[in-house]
């Protein structure tokens, strides 16, 4: 029999750690916080001691796939791939500098920083390979929000490519705003100079021995921003890697040693993780890392590469609609999206571009990777899809009941995976009776096909990108021209939402063309680009309650309006 819950195991010890640094463990939430798992299908069943990095890798070297191609890369305008026993071979002698000359113990965490390369994908399966703990972070973040990561995951060591020292060196420096204490050492990578990553990796053997990691040992904290703006770090066993594996890209990609996956996700989300690595080499697939993706660059990497899976956002889907006819997609076989709704729109103009299906998909940094979805067999106009192999799904109300059909309430979702915050009192949140609580509003149908309505929560959700209303409205608010603001998203056709700021100034400033400029630079300067409000009224006021709480929903109200 399989076993169905872990439920009857809350009141029992984890599998004997791996890791002599007790961070992860000590920092988990209580168990009774935990949202039920279920490992009902066999594949899901893991033995207790396992290490993600060996599963993905070296395992596919013992099937016999080394010479088979696993990462591509664009070298002198010529598609050139590295093989899996080479990428083991550069993994290993990673893995031998992390624990041989950095004196890294199982446990430790290691900040990774760097765009999608294949040095960046070696360096985070050598970090899980040695039993450390990966902490992905964003190209495009900055050196106040490393910070806030750093200060909450305290890695002693980060691997950064050398293309983005500027951010971490500040994060460095004792005497700067942005000092992180606890980090010790940068090791840059992509550089060739004396002392660089690659420096470090000569002379070293290419074998290292798989840490003999339990399954339910913390692999990787993911950060999250919430809708307070300060960061939640969820953290990811071992198991938890191939459990993202095992459900979404069989049950619905099905994928086969012969594909070629590509996209624009970085690998330091979840999303990424699964689709531009992990999803692969689980299947001696192979994968195209570019390090930056415009529409027409995607469809270009598709073609020259002959890739068969696409992993995007809706956004750029529509914008490669527009473009697909300039370029031989013949290769092409399925192509997903996530990160936001899939307008119906955008799905049906790509279908008439390229007749490919898109496979829309929702899932969040907390559950890991999709968990409810559709093949390209099954769509239903307007669905998200239902819940994937695996997994359960149902909406709630506000009382933790069952919706009837058609009717609006809480996304809850379990299945082998879940929320577990870094000593996080959100946990309580986002877990209830058992169950995920995703922060999305979803209708279900008498079919069980789940359909979007909105976020539950104050998180803008534009291309793809999550963006904290409140995060935003701290940066506007160090401007010295800013009184009061308020941020909100507001409804766009092509990035699904934007930033919108209601910005009071003071009593000396002037609005205009040229001070929304200047705060629009303000914010790109300090926080993400990305983050920065593409639309800024000036307001006489912001709407308040007696107590002096901001009212966003009629900023929302207002900007859903046009203001009328």
């Amino acid at each position: 029999m399989f076993l169905a819950t872990i439920a009857d195991r809350i009141e029992n010890p984890m599998t004997p750690s791996a890791h002599r640094d007790t961070f992860a463990r000590d920092k988990l939430p209580p168990r009774e916080t935990w949202p039920e798992l279920l490992f009902e299908r066999p594949e899901l069943q893991y033995p207790p001691r396992l290490n993600a990095a060996a599963e993905l890798l070296d395992r596919q070297v013992e099937f016999g796939h080394g010479d088979r191609p696993a990462i591509w890369q664009l070298v002198d305008g010529k598609p050139l791939f590295a093989t899996y026993a080479q990428l083991q071979h550069r993994v290993n002698r990673i893995a031998r500098v992390l624990v041989e000359d950095l004196g890294l113990l199982p446990g430790n965490r290691v900040l990774l920083r760097g765009p999608n390369n294949p040095m960046m994908a070696a360096c985070w399966l050598a970090v899980v390979k040695a039993g450390l703990i990966a902490v992905g972070t964003m190209p495009l973040l900055r050196a106040r929000e490393l910070k806030q990561i750093i200060d909450h995951a305290t890695p002693r060591v980060a691997l950064c490519d050398a293309a983005l020292w500027q951010e971490m060196a500040t994060c460095t420096n004792p005497n700067g705003e942005h000092h992180a204490a606890s980090l010790e050492r940068i090791c840059y990578f992509n550089d060739g100079e004396n002392g660089s990553l690659e420096d470090m990796l000569s002379g070293k053997p290419g074998d290292f021995p798989a840490v003999d990691t339990a399954a339910d040992d913390v692999a990787l904290i993911a950060f999250t921003s919430g809708t307070t703006g300060v960061p939640k770090g969820t953290l990811h066993f071992h198991r938890d890697v191939l459990a993202m594996c095992d459900c979404f890209p069989q049950s619905i990609l099905k994928v086969r040693p012969n594909d070629i996956f590509c996209g624009t996700p970085p690998l330091a989300f979840t999303f990424g993780l699964g689709g531009m690595l992990a999803f692969p080499l689980r299947y001696g697939a192979s994968t195209v890392l570019a390090e930056k993706a415009t529409p027409e660059t995607l469809l270009k990497t598709i073609a020259d590469f002959r890739a068969t899976v696409c992993f995007t956002a809706p956004t750029f889907y529509r914008q490669m609609a527009g473009l697909a006819a300039r370029h031989d997609l013949s290769s092409l076989k399925k192509c997903v999206s996530a990160g936001e709704a899939l307008p119906d729109a955008t799905r049906q103009l790509f279908k008439e571009a390229t007749g490919i299906e898109l496979i829309d998909g929702i899932g969040s940094t907390e559950m890991i990777h999709i968990f409810i979805s559709h093949t390209p067999e099954a769509v239903r106009r307007g669905a998200t899809g239902t819940a994937i192999p695996g997994y359960r799904a149902q909406v709630q109300d506000d009382a933790g009941r069952v919706c009837a059909p058609g009717e609006v309430g809480k996304l809850a979702v379990k299945g082998p995976t879940g929320c577990r915050y870094l000593a996080d009192p959100r946990q309580k949140d986002y877990v209830k009776n058992g169950w995920n609580i995703t922060g999305d509003a979803y209708s279900m149908d008498a079919d069980g096909y789940f359909f979007y309505q909105s976020r539950t929560d104050d998180m803008i959700i534009t291309a793809g990108y999550n963006v904290a209303g409140p995060e935003v409205e701290s940066c506007l608010l160090e401007h010295p021209a800013v009184a009061e603001c308020g941020v909100v998203g507001a409804a766009d056709a092509e990035r699904g939402q934007i930033v919108k700021a209601y910005v009071v100034l003071k009593h000396d400033q002037k609005g205009g063309s040229a001070m929304k400029k200047t705060l629009q630079d303000y914010v790109k300067s300090a926080i993400a680009p990305y983050k920065y409000p593409r639309a800024i009224e000036f307001v006489a006021a912001l709407p308040r309650t007696e107590t002096g709480k901001l009212q966003r929903f009629k900023l929302r109200q207002a900007a859903a309006t046009g203001g009328k």
